[in-house]
């Protein structure tokens, strides 16, 4: 064995020139285990579905159900959750009777309040949409792949005090709603564990 002189803070030491076979078979078990133990953790690709069987190849999503009065949020919602199907699984999105699975879901309530007001004037000046719905996910044959009863997602907008330039900020507010509840919905489909 071949030593080497190092300086260190002006000590000098001798460190053997390789390291012994016994230390390297102890680094080489390590990192295996370590390896090992990832792979158990959960750690999968992303999009392959944990809740839905790999016989699943189709899924079919009708117009969400609605209880709330507000117009047109259903179709903002199932428009969100197909095209974050579309981008994000390997699931084709078909007609009702021709899909292996059908996500339904239902908008249970919706409000929306004030938030803020402007201290001069007293006006409204923002305000806070909220939303629950529920979503089912259900086999051809009737068995239950996913459910959530209570989602449940908050969006706060301005509003326009400038009345000669009034704008809506209501409708993009829903649709950045929608956008949050699509990605929820398939993110927890795919992915809780």
């Amino acid at each position: 064995m071949r030593a080497i002189a190092i300086r260190a803070g002006g000590a000098r030491r001798s460190v053997p020139s390789h390291v012994p076979a016994r230390t390297q078979t102890l680094r080489l078990t390590i990192a295996v285990i370590l390896c090992t133990s990832l792979a158990g953790c959960g750690y999968h690709t992303a999009g392959a579905a944990t809740h839905i069987p790999a016989d699943v190849r189709t899924i079919a999503v009708p117009v969400f159900a609605t209880h709330a009065q507000a117009y047109h949020t259903e179709m903002a919602f199932t428009d969100a959750v197909i095209r974050e199907l579309n981008t994000r699984t390997r699931l084709r999105v078909v007609n009702s009777g021709d899909a292996d699975a059908t996500l339904s879901g239902t908008i249970l309530a919706q409000s929306s309040v004030p938030l803020t007001y402007d201290a001069n004037s007293g006006v409204t000046s923002s305000y806070l949409i909220t939303l629950t719905a529920r979503v089912t996910l259900t086999a051809h044959d009737g068995t239950v792949l996913y459910s959530n009863d209570n989602l449940s997602f908050r969006e706060q907008y301005q509003s326009t005090q400038d009345l000669s330039g009034f704008i809506r900020e209501d409708t993009p507010a829903v649709q950045r709603l929608a956008a949050n509840f699509g990605r929820a919905v398939v993110s927890d489909m795919l992915e809780s564990f």
